[in-house]
């Protein structure tokens, strides 16, 4: 440019600056990332729902005494799980999508956000592996259970989950060192094929072994104790309610207590009872199972293909693993409306926080308006404000 403005007239070079100038801020304006997918600003309905839900499950269970025992602690502890899943991965995940899959906030945000998902995935698939482990024993072994179902010993249980989940999360900090192992190609993804295989098979695939073993030994010991007493066990199913209860069957307190507070009939109809609220809590819990296994085994799978075949991987792997990422996340607000359809309890929870809510916001909307009323025409606190006319008279 410098030689231009030698040999040409100084109007011709300037127009020469201002051409090169303006070439080189669209250059510049195309490297950066521009929203191109708003359909999916449609995914913000499903993230409400999500937290909303689970903060729905969070207060059911801290406020509705029937919902006091082990499995509905962890269940609890589950839905803190996905409600930061929906608080805090998938807005991340949906502004990526808005971006053609490219990241467009502060590359310190990127590995955060990997460690954040993997840590809250990686704890869902433990709570529920605890959950089926926790009642295949208390089932089992209902009298040495009932003696270690205290709420001290729940807690600990639960903290154990989160800290194993922690801890097998531990790999995913290497973004923080290292910039390469989370970007591809602009996109924020986890670059290091051996933590993938190796996360997926701890994180997922083990843990989703002893679930289906533990459900399926529960469910064998459950038919083996209804083939006992059928008739009475088909009579008391009609009464019994269907909720997620603790496991109660042989419960030795209550067995003990009608045992010798009644005749023996009001002890067998308490065991029969019983029987069948766990069948019924265990057919609740195998669907949440069910559908949360079928949600996140199409990523995972998809993922360690990615790890395994790595550059040589198709192109449509890559479409693949996005689009089942967001089935995986799907599970995270799919057990509220679980516990909604299957559970009389969860859902009479639920109808009176849900009635309770609207009726302090419409109390507040009033009052505002009370408040605004009064305020404006000069009457509130029950004083009247004099104008000046009247002062003059």
């Amino acid at each position: 440019m410098a030689l231009l403005n030698v040999t040409l007239p100084w109007n011709v070079s300037l127009d020469l600056n201002h051409i090169y100038f303006k070439s080189n801020l669209t250059e510049l304006e195309d490297t950066q990332p521009t929203v191109k997918n708003w359909p999916a600003l449609f995914i913000l309905a499903f993230i409400f729902f999500t937290v909303a839900g689970n903060i729905l499950v969070i207060m059911a269970v801290s406020i509705e005494r029937k919902l006091h025992n082990a499995t509905n602690y962890f269940l609890c502890s589950l839905a803190v799980a996905d409600m930061l899943v929906g608080f805090l991965v998938m807005p991340a995940s949906l502004i990526s999508i808005l971006y053609n899959h490219t990241w467009p906030l502060p590359e310190l945000l990127c590995p955060l956000w990997i460690f954040l998902d993997v840590l809250f995935s990686t704890a869902s698939i433990m709570h529920l592996c605890a959950i089926s482990l926790d009642r295949y024993i208390g089932i089992c072994n209902p009298i040495k259970y009932s003696r270690s179902n205290s709420l001290h010993k729940t807690m600990i249980k639960i903290i154990s989950v989160w800290t194993v989940s922690v801890g097998e999360n531990e790999a995913s900090i290497m973004g923080f060192q290292d910039k390469k192992k989370v970007f591809v190609n602009d996109t924020c993804t986890l670059n290091e094929p051996r933590f993938v295989l190796v996360g997926s098979s701890v994180a997922f695939f083990v843990p989703l072994v002893i679930m289906v073993v533990c459900y399926y030994l529960t469910l064998r010991v459950l038919q083996r104790h209804s083939t006992s007493f059928p008739q009475e066990s088909r009579r008391y199913s009609k009464h019994s309610s269907a909720g997620i209860s603790d496991t109660s069957l042989l419960n030795r307190k209550s067995s003990s207590s009608k045992s010798a507070q009644g005749p023996q009939g009001q002890s067998r109809r308490g065991t029969f009872q019983s029987l069948n609220n766990e069948r019924r809590a265990s057919k609740v819990l195998g669907i949440v199972f069910f559908l949360f296994l079928v949600m996140w085994c199409p990523f995972f799978i998809t993922n360690v293909l990615i790890a395994i075949c790595q550059d040589n991987c198709s192109e449509h792997l890559y479409n693949l693993i996005h689009f089942f990422v967001w089935v995986g996340y799907i599970s995270s607000g799919v057990n509220p409306l679980i516990y909604t359809l299957f559970n009389e309890t969860y859902r009479q929870a639920f109808k009176k926080i849900t009635v309770t809510f609207l009726w302090i916001t419409s109390l507040d909307i009033h009052t505002m308006l009370i408040y605004i009323f009064f305020n404006q025409y000069g009457m509130f606190n029950g004083k009247f404000k004099t104008s000046k006319k009247e002062k003059a008279i």
